[in-house]
């Protein structure tokens, strides 16, 4: 399903930037109120309520300001977010249960758009100039008795029934810079079945089909775990301009592993050594590669690139192995970078999926499950309040300072919880510059503001 978007003519990656775009986006959900039952004049204080909570971390961010409105006139809520009258939390989990998901979809899109074009992501690309997407499955719901339409089952050996949301979360990922930028989530639907193959590939074609034409031109290397390294998928990512590069494990690739057996008895797989200094260690990287192999036991197999690296210490014990299968062509000059692409996979897992479950976004826990859509609508929220301290991180220079200042994230966080529910702020600029002057953290200030 796809929605109005228009590009930002002058993409602004500001906070006040995106909270903007998400507000343009927040007029076009659907109002279930009808006549006296209407008490706010639109969607927008709702959906930036949601909002708001998820991206300061804080539950009680709105009980907090609308005690400040009534103590002194004014609150937070407003100046930061823009939320004309706060509406309560049932208030907020009734209107957005129903909306899909797929609403906040040109938010995630112009926010790309804008790194984009701004020469943002460019620092990203991996070998051969390659924007590399990591595609992973995550659960965020799991319950014995809460459920929606749109949880998935799964039937345990003693006969209960566990319901589970889960998402595809596409992330940009690169061996050279540690964030993880969030793109479109892709929810899981029971429609898709109950094996975790069937369900997270069939999200993941669904995202392929909708996005595919989105990123096409940017040259993308798709990036996942050995549940996708078969060939519907690695076809589909084809068709949709793409390339590929994933992890390939023997026991779910006997074809292509006996091939590598005939190929190594005749020596003809390919072999290169590299010895890595690591402070006052030392590590071997020992890379194999052979090209255009089955991917599959049929006649219209389709052919890949293998390749395996064996980390190993000087007395020969093993540290790291992976082994990957991809459409590029693999040759001793780009092996080493085409196995750093390959493990950057790791990051949508560390950097993004394990982010949002520890680090303050408390991804797995129920903030409101509804009837319909609205686990998944807030799922997708959290996850765009990350995609925003990400950008933020990247494009404003206090925010990063403060962030590298007071360490971890959840530490931040607090500050600013404690900041806002006493002290009113003009705005979110200016709350961070109160952080930088109380914390001593030296900045420069734009004098156009």
């Amino acid at each position: 399903m796809s929605f109005p978007f228009q590009p930002l003519s002058q993409p602004s990656l500001t906070f006040e930037g995106m909270l903007g775009l998400l507000r343009r986006q927040a007029t076009l959900f659907p109002d279930k109120r009808r006549g006296t039952n209407c008490s706010f004049s639109d969607m927008a204080d709702i959906v930036l309520s949601g909002f708001s909570v998820f991206y300061l971390q804080s539950p009680s961010f709105l009980a907090h300001q609308q005690q400040m409105e009534i103590d002194h006139g004014q609150n937070n809520a407003r100046s930061l977010f823009g939320i004309e009258k706060i509406p309560t939390p049932n208030h907020i989990r009734s209107l957005l249960d129903g909306a899909t998901p797929a609403l906040l979809h040109p938010v995630y899109q112009g926010i790309a758009e804008a790194l984009y074009q701004q020469g943002l992501l460019e620092k990203m690309r991996g070998f051969n100039h390659q924007m590399l997407i990591a595609m992973d499955g995550v659960h965020f719901h799991e319950s014995d008795k809460v459920h929606c339409d749109q949880c998935s089952r799964k039937q345990m050996k003693n006969g209960a029934i566990k319901y589970f949301h889960s998402a595809v979360t596409p992330v940009i990922v690169s061996p050279h810079h540690k964030c993880a930028i969030s793109l479109c989530p892709e929810f899981v639907a029971p429609q898709d079945g109950h094996q975790k193959q069937d369900c997270e590939q069939a999200a993941a074609h669904r995202w392929l089909t909708q996005h595919g034409a989105r990123y096409r031109s940017w040259e993308v290397t798709l990036l996942g775990d050995d549940l996708y390294c078969h060939q519907p998928f690695c076809e589909k990512a084809q068709a949709e301009g793409y390339h590929f590069l994933l992890v390939c494990k023997p026991e779910s690739h006997k074809t292509l592993y006996e091939c590598l057996a005939g190929l190594e008895k005749s020596g003809w797989i390919q072999t290169k050594r590299v010895e890595r200094k690591i402070g006052k260690r030392r590590e071997i990287d020992t890379y194999r590669f052979a090209n255009h192999l089955p991917l599959r036991d049929s006649e219209d197999a389709l052919k890949v690139n293998w390749c395996e690296v064996t980390t190993t210490t000087p007395e020969g014990k093993v540290v790291y192995r992976n082994t990957f299968a991809t459409d590029h062509p693999i040759y001793e000059h780009n092996v080493e970078d085409i196995v750093a692409a390959g493990r950057s996979r790791w990051k949508i897992e560390n950097e993004n999926n394990n982010t949002l479950k520890t680090k303050g976004y408390h991804f797995e826990h129920n903030f409101g499950h509804g009837k319909e859509s609205l686990a998944n609508m807030l799922a997708s929220m959290n996850m765009l309040a990350f995609l925003f301290h990400t950008v933020l991180d990247l494009t404003c220079d206090v925010y990063a300072k403060l962030r590298a200042k007071l360490g971890a994230r959840k530490k931040f966080f607090e500050h600013v919880r404690t900041l806002t529910q006493y002290i009113f702020f003009k705005s979110w600029a200016g709350l961070l510059q109160f952080m930088a002057e109380q914390l001593k953290v030296k900045i420069t200030i734009d004098p156009s503001g």
